[in-house]
């Protein structure tokens, strides 16, 4: 049973046939479609540049502060030590002074 396969090939290159004509009229929204298409890439090109900017925006300082990194650091690991060593002197000069 079922429809026989010369009627079935028939029907299905009859269908194709359709489909595959220019005699289909153009949509009045298709120009609309390709500029959003356009827009669309427009946006995403825009976009992968905007993140180019602030990638190299935020890499600069970066690149900066590693350079300076070790003079900074000299300094806190100073102003460290002098005030543990400041505290250390108070927290001990107390606990003379209490006995």
């Amino acid at each position: 049973m079922g429809i026989p396969t010369e009627l079935r090939d028939a029907w299905v290159n009859k269908r194709q046939s359709y489909t595959n004509t220019t005699m289909m009229a153009a949509s009045p929204i298709e120009k609309s479609i390709l500029d959003s298409d356009n827009s669309i890439r427009e946006a995403v090109q825009s976009g992968f540049k905007a993140a180019l900017v602030s990638g190299v925006a935020a890499a600069v300082p970066t690149v900066i502060f590693s350079s300076l990194k070790p003079s900074v650091a000299g300094f806190f690991i100073a102003a460290d030590k002098y005030i543990l060593e400041n505290a250390r002197e108070n927290s001990i000069g107390k606990q003379v002074r209490n006995l």
